[in-house]
């Protein structure tokens, strides 16, 4: 009787073992599934062509026939010497940092006068900021081309009107405010879309904290550093994390403001790439372009996301 009941626990637990099983790959097969179709894009679009340009750089290449002109690291070294390619890296990290530290914070601060203060007409004002967002690149950069005219535009009509008398001022032809102007263009152009994200983390705010913070009493400096602010420390870091990537991957409003000129004056790693490797055929050469900047945005994105973004996807998942 007991060798029978043994049998019988043996074949329950080996029925147990094999539903197991066969639960476990009917998981794993459905995750294929849904991961499969993304995981083709990410190889199709992204790994291989990454490679790819790691492959073509290590060749000097006109874009037609074979690789078969092997040079190493030879396309890194003329990267490394050329004055013009170090110039745009600057550049890059000039747009970068002006767009940390002038276009968030002013962002910040519509967006907490609009969600937060008593801007009379807040509704109409938040819909002119974020206008200029739907516009494309190209239609961004072809209006600013009139309005920075130097002899017909808008601005040096009113710089003129404000203070009679004022030269004109080249703001896409002097090499010394170029960046600048483009700048204040891209400012234009994304301004709206940070406020709009500011606003969307200032909802998540309870403000019964600010008003209790009031009644035990905090000014609204305090309340704002003390409360606000760190409340919504998910949504900055997220900014500033699209502002680095975007001020790197700038490209169609410069070129079509300036093509990096006068004087190299507004070349930047993108318009670079486009001028010394695509316009010239020496597709070897920017695919090492590429490569770099793939590399500095890998490594800030990684980095960024592992020591300043971590306590936001622990949030999230606890």
């Amino acid at each position: 009787m007991s060798a029978l009941r043994s049998h019988a626990s043996t074949a329950t637990r080996s029925q147990v073992s094999r539903d197991k099983l066969r639960n476990t790959l009917h998981k794993a097969l459905l995750i294929f599934l849904f991961v499969a179709p993304g995981m083709a894009i990410f190889l199709t679009f992204l790994l291989i062509p990454v490679l790819g340009s790691v492959r073509y750089s290590l060749y000097k290449w006109d874009g037609f026939g074979p690789l078969t002109n092997y040079v190493a690291l030879a396309n890194y070294e003329r990267l490394y010497n050329h004055s013009v390619f170090r110039l745009a890296v600057q550049h890059s990290f000039m747009l970068m940092a002006m767009s940390i530290t002038i276009q968030l914070p002013m962002a910040l601060a519509i967006a907490l006068l609009v969600g937060r203060g008593t801007l009379p007409g807040s509704r109409l004002f938040r819909l002119l900021l974020f206008v200029p967002y739907v516009f494309s690149e190209p239609i961004t950069a072809i209006i600013w081309l009139y309005v920075l005219h130097p002899q017909s535009g808008l601005a040096n009509l009113t710089l003129d009107a404000l203070l009679p008398g004022t030269n004109r001022v080249a703001w896409l032809g002097d090499r010394d405010i170029v960046l600048y102007s483009v700048f204040g263009v891209l400012t234009w152009k994304y301004f709206g879309f940070y406020m709009i994200l500011y606003m969307a983390g200032l909802q998540g705010v309870n403000r019964d904290l600010e008003e209790a913070a009031r009644v035990d009493g905090a000014n609204w400096r305090q309340v704002l550093w003390k409360i606000t602010l760190p409340l919504m420390g998910n949504t900055i870091r997220l900014t500033v994390f699209l502002s680095v990537l975007g001020s790197f991957q700038q490209f169609v409003t410069i070129w079509v403001l300036t093509q990096g000129g006068p004087v190299n004056g507004s070349e930047v790693l993108a318009t670079y790439l486009y001028k010394y490797g695509i316009q010239r055929f020496n597709l070897g050469y920017g695919s090492a372009v590429a490569v770099v900047l793939f590399m500095i945005t890998l490594v800030f994105s990684l980095g960024y996301q592992r020591l300043v973004m971590r306590q936001d996807y622990s949030a999230e998942v606890f």
